[in-house]
């Protein structure tokens, strides 16, 4: 508000001076005469002061003028001049406009549009570094992967493009399923931007998926520390990394590389099943029982697993089935209630002839989660105590169409696995195998009498498709007197 009226106040000064002035040179007497070929002009002084006036302006216009001239003839001999720069700016102006309107196009999915601005900012910027990511990505949606690899190739020139250039090869040779070249690829990625989060996240699941262990953790220490990956996050996916090596080291014959490396997988993260399991065995080819018992007991306590209750029963194998079923109490007291310890007690008493007792570890599991093991056990359970050949089959009958139980399932892609593994076979994710239950689905199994050929031991043909842990038990149960083997866990050594 104050500038305003300081403006306004020194526009009415000016035009008061003026005025004043020009008031002043009428009043002033005598004037001048210009002759200009024969021809005279008189002037006042108001009229001399508009002459000067106009004079010093049309010098300033031939100045001007005359720039323009030099400026012009340079131009044409192609010196740098006002108007080169002036062309250049509109040039670049046009530039810059093709390349939003080209950038706006792509992610509106408009390739072909997008390919076309993407060319006539090239032609007008000159800039490829800037152009080329957005012609290959344009053609990329377009469906032209052979123009997308040329733009690509031509980023690898350039120091600051080159990064550019090889990611988008690589993701072209991943879709490919050329997983060897994007491996190398990957690794050049990492090279050049060792920080980058999707490169080690694709270098991490390629070297898994080629069995480079020691790589991945290389990778994985690398993606520690830079941020990406907290830190109870990385002892784990570590763990599972040392696992898998532990187990290619063994399947090479080098026993003792293979158990140190399980050990140290065990050590890294203790719940890992199948890291606890094979650190146990380790101690136990060590003769060390007390080692081995305090890895699977926790483990257990972690998550009961009958991979866990197979280990610990090879602990001492050679025991009866009462000494068994004393030792395994100390292992299964803290998880009474988990459905694993019911099923893996009633099998020990079962393997003890102790029935009654098998069937009050049982309890109402049968009832409240009911699955194909729990019912064959039920099944056996009733066999041994003598129940009729009705009954057993009915208890069978209801474990085919029973869920299996937990499973290892991909966290991902949903996927079943018969065993554990550092990948999925299905989708390829790195450590997203979790024992737990499958999602529920309709089952459509044969009818319950079909069963009974399997329950007496008659000779059978085409013989139904059972689940695995069915089938066994059932062949036992149909070969007396032993309905279950005296010599280890029957259901969890399986």
């Amino acid at each position: 508000m104050l500038w305003s009226l300081i403006k306004i106040l020194a526009f009415v000064a000016i035009v008061t001076a003026l005025t004043y002035g020009g008031t002043q040179l009428m009043e002033v007497d005598g004037g001048a005469t210009i002759s200009v070929m024969g021809f005279e002009f008189t002037l006042s002084p108001l009229e001399m002061v508009f002459a000067f006036v106009a004079f010093v302006v049309a010098v300033w216009l031939g100045l001007k003028l005359l720039a323009l001239c030099v400026a012009t003839f340079k131009f044409l001999n192609g010196d740098e001049t006002a108007i080169s720069r002036y062309f250049d700016r509109n040039r670049e102006r046009k530039g810059y406009e093709a390349l939003s309107e080209g950038m706006m196009a792509l992610a509106s999915g408009e390739g072909h549009l997008a390919m076309t601005k993407a060319a006539r900012a090239d032609k007008y910027l000159q800039q490829p570094q800037l152009t080329n990511l957005l012609t290959a990505q344009a053609a990329e949606m377009t469906g032209d992967r052979r123009k997308a690899e040329e733009t690509y190739k031509k980023l690898l020139s350039d120091d600051k493009t080159r990064f550019v250039g090889v990611r988008g090869i690589m993701k072209q040779k991943l879709s490919d399923g050329d997983t060897d070249t994007a491996l190398a690829l990957a690794q050049k990625a990492f090279a050049l931007k060792p920080k980058h989060e999707e490169t080690q996240d694709v270098l991490l699941r390629l070297q898994a998926e080629k069995s480079d262990w020691a790589g991945a953790r290389k990778t994985l220490s690398a993606k520690l520390k830079s941020g990406g990956l907290p830190r109870d996050v990385h002892k784990r996916r570590d763990a599972v990394l040392a696992l898998s090596e532990a187990r290619d080291v063994l399947e090479d014959g080098k026993s003792i590389e293979a158990r140190e490396t399980a050990i140290e997988a065990n050590r890294l993260s203790p719940d890992l099943i199948p890291a606890a399991v094979m650190a146990a065995r380790s101690y136990i080819g060590e003769g060390n029982a007390r080692y081995a018992t305090r890895v699977l007991t926790k483990a257990w306590n972690a998550q009961p697993h009958p991979d866990i209750a197979a280990a610990f029963a090879e602990i001492a194998p050679d025991e009866n089935a009462e000494a068994r079923l004393k030792r395994f109490r100390t292992l299964t007291k803290p998880t009474a209630d988990h459905p694993e310890t019911k099923m893996l007690m009633a099998e020990l008493y079962i393997s003890a002839e102790d029935f009654p007792a098998a069937k009050r570890v049982l309890g109402d599991l049968v009832e409240t989660d009911p699955s194909a093991r729990s019912l064959t056990l039920m099944a056996a359970i009733e066999r041994g105590e003598g129940a009729d050949d009705s009954v057993v089959r009915g208890w069978l009958t209801r474990a085919l169409t029973a869920p299996r139980g937990p499973q290892w399932i991909c966290d991902n892609c949903q996927h079943i696995q018969a065993g554990w593994a550092a990948t999925c076979s299905n989708c390829g994710s790195f450590d997203t195998l979790a024992w737990r239950k499958p999602p529920e689905g309709d089952v459509a199994m044969p009818a319950g009498t079909e069963m009974l050929p399997l329950i007496v031991g008659a000779p059978t043909q085409n013989v139904v498709t059972m689940p695995e842990d069915v089938m066994e038990d059932a062949e036992i149960l149909a070969t007396d007197p032993e309905p279950i083997d005296q010599t280890g866990v029957s259901q969890a050594e399986k």
